[in-house]
């Protein structure tokens, strides 16, 4: 094998991410600029406050119009026209940059929706930087933001991972990737042809941490499917390196194959310096003022002398999470995590870390109320956010997004797998909890009850909002929803739309939600589930202001979705639909701050489908209380609510009086089934709005 041509190595330099990073790097180095904001500690109130109300756009599933790439699509004035009147304040756009991989000088298409970076150049099939600062001006114009997306644990296998795999400069150094020596590379499997690499089997990584070489097994192997992916491992084939020397690497992959992990504490510290530079290039480029840091708690990993290695709640992810968080606010950004770790994890990691966090505590919580009827696991989780010293209000409180519905509840399957809890009357150690929960929530949600859900492999649920929503009303034929459904289906959905908006933090949705989206049946994605990835049938395309209606795929060819609420602009014409109800929601948590407002009480009750979430008001605005139904029973209560004056009690959406809080501290809650009430205690401290 002959040695690399030297004008293909230059060209794989000029195509890297750490090359355009360093070039960045030099725009900032003995300038002021990065000297002038805090950026020690995390500024959640301060990161909200500029957007709390989130559109999570999702790029692959944009209908856009002839001729028009995705990015024009989401900068339309009139898809900003609705979105403003909705009550948008931020776009979040999903990952824009090109990813996928190289094969020679061929760039191949990405394998996980964009989030294999392999450049920091918008996807030229999505758009252009030019298009990406226009989407910027309009968001501007109607008064919102535009979030933006960095991936800190991986790249894809663009340039970057190439001149890596053929052991050019610091490249190497970005990834957790080991050489093996040749006369131990009869442990390793071929490499097919057709493939650049393949997983390793457990007793291979087993042998090759015996012999000192990896630090082993992880703690869970995330999107296990066997056959495909039985361990976090892959091997390359016989690669012929810039010295002439062949090698072979082993490297890890805590997602899919095609998505090689960076390695955090390597001396070239190369890694850091790409993702800085990616996040700056978000920031002063793209025009975004939020990024979110994917993937942040796997950045640390490292080998234990006995059973697997320690790859999460690693401190390494803390320290690595505080560097670009505080880069960020240095550029004057701010950040937020989707991390789905522990409670611990997630505190740890706002420590000086991301801004915001994703709320994967109360989100499987509140599936599961809506598919049983009873919050007592919900209120649980409500109580353990404050137990962990987390503000509801550094949370993004978000309805279906581009992933599975998780059911993964890592924080009791690891840390607190023998901690005990009490549950229905029961007390009962965290894995047992755990398992309980997913048992309800699979049963109700996948299989003969909902065939139309798919299991996304040991992670969760392959769903839509509404397709959760039609498993809880026990539809079990899609086809057989008709007015009277879609009724029932809509008044379900604004109860999750209340839960979510009607507390202190972001709240954010979809477009799915918008439209009432259900999944695509399988065969119509069967391609793209090859890799045992089913999250494809929750991802079908929408067109939210009737930019192209008559299309039935996205640009990327993913078919359209049945809508079951219809656009957004044909929706804000109709009163009494799923977006002008959102409206009038959003409207009040506006005019009342409840975005800023502090969650001072989650109180027990008798009713098992009763939620009660008790919040102060900003600027001595009073009380605000959330009392939602998650069941088919009406409801009739008297809570006691200690701390909070009396006085009388307000409808804020309705506008008309529900009743007294009386000097007892005691308020009587009358829901229907699936209603949920915003209130306001009006006592004489409280101002008039």
């Amino acid at each position: 094998m002959s040695t690399p041509d030297n004008s293909y190595i230059q060209w794989l330099v000029e195509q890297s991410m750490l090359h355009a990073a360093r070039e960045r790097a030099r725009l900032y180095a003995g300038q002021a600029r990065l000297w002038q904001r805090p950026y020690a500690q995390a500024r959640p109130r301060d990161a909200s406050a500029i957007a709390s109300v989130w559109f999570t756009a999702y790029p692959a599933a944009i209908i856009t119009p002839e001729g028009c790439s995705v990015l024009e699509t989401l900068g339309d004035d009139r898809l900003w026209s609705a979105l403003s009147e909705l009550g948008v304040q931020g776009i979040h756009n999903g990952p824009m940059k090109r990813s996928g991989g190289l094969r020679g000088r061929e760039f191949t298409p990405t394998i996980d929706g964009n989030f294999d970076r392999i450049s920091f150049d918008i996807d030229p099939k999505l758009g252009t930087e030019e298009q990406m600062l226009q989407l910027s001006r309009v968001a501007a114009a109607h008064n919102a933001i535009v979030i933006d997306d960095i991936v800190p644990a991986h790249t894809g296998k663009g340039a970057d991972f190439r001149l890596a795999e053929m052991a050019y400069g610091d490249y190497p150094g970005l990834y957790h990737m080991v050489e093996i020596r040749e006369e131990d590379w009869e442990l390793l499997p071929e490499v097919p042809p057709e493939r650049d690499a393949v997983n390793l089997e457990p007793p291979v990584v087993d042998r090759l941490k015996e012999k000192h070489y990896i630090v082993g097994q992880l703690q869970r192997v995330i999107f296990f499917e066997p056959g495909i992916k039985d361990t976090d491992w892959s091997v390359t084939g016989e690669i012929t390196g810039v010295d002439g020397k062949v090698r072979r690497w082993v490297y890890l992959h805590y997602f899919k194959e095609g998505q090689p992990s960076l390695n955090w504490l390597d001396p070239t510290f190369a890694a850091q310096q790409l993702i800085i530079g990616d996040a700056l290039h978000a920031i002063d480029v793209a025009g975004a003022r939020v990024l979110r840091l994917d993937a942040n708690g796997f950045l640390g990993v490292e080998r234990r002398a006995e059973g697997t290695a320690w790859s999460e709640s690693h401190p390494l992810s803390v320290t690595g999470n505080q560097l670009l968080a505080g880069a960020i606010r240095k550029a004057g950004g701010f950040s937020f995590q989707e991390l789905n770790l522990t409670i611990d994890d997630i505190a740890a990691m706002s420590h000086g870390g991301a801004d915001l966090s994703y709320d994967f505590i109360t989100r499987p919580a509140y599936h599961h109320a809506l598919v049983t009827g009873d919050t007592e696991f919900l209120r649980m989780m409500l109580r353990e956010v404050h137990a962990f010293g987390i503000d509801p209000a550094s949370l993004i409180h978000a309805l279906q997004n581009h992933d599975e519905l998780t059911l993964e509840l890592v924080h009791f399957w690891t840390l607190h797998a023998y901690d005990h809890y009490h549950y229905k009357g029961q007390t009962l150690p965290g894995g047992h909890l755990r398992e309980l929960i997913r048992e309800e929530l699979y049963e109700r949600l996948t299989g003969e009850h909902a065939p139309y859900n798919l299991k996304f492999v040991t992670n969760g649920v392959a769903c839509t909002t509404a397709s959760v929503i039609a498993a809880a009303l026990n539809i079990r034929d899609l086809d057989a929803i008709g007015p009277a459904e879609v009724e029932q289906i809509q008044r379900l959905h604004i109860l999750l739309v209340m839960f979510n908006a009607m507390q202190p933090g972001v709240f954010a949705l979809s477009g799915w939600d918008l439209v009432g989206a259900l999944p695509l049946p399988a065969e119509q994605v069967e391609h793209l589930m090859g890799d045992g990835d089913t999250r494809w049938i929750n991802r079908g395309a929408y067109d939210l202001a009737d930019l192209a209606p008559e299309a039935s795929t996205s640009a990327e060819g993913l078919p359209k979705a049945r809508a079951l609420y219809g656009s957004l602009a044909e929706q804000l014409q109709q009163s009494g639909s799923f977006a002008c109800q959102l409206k009038r929601i959003l409207s009040v948590r506006q005019a009342y701050d409840i975005a800023a407002s502090k969650q001072i009480l989650i109180p027990d009750v008798q009713a098992p489908g009763l939620l009660i979430m008790v919040h102060e008001l900003p600027a001595g605005k009073g009380v605000q209380i959330t009392a939602l139904n998650f069941s088919a029973e009406t409801i009739s209560e008297t809570v006691c609510l200690p701390g909070v004056a009396p006085g009388p009690v307000v409808d804020i959406i309705h506008e008309r009086v529900e009743g007294d809080l009386t000097e007892n501290c005691e308020l009587t809650f009358n829901l229907d089934p699936y209603e949920g009430l915003a209130l306001r205690v009006v006592s004489a401290a409280s101002p008039v709005i």
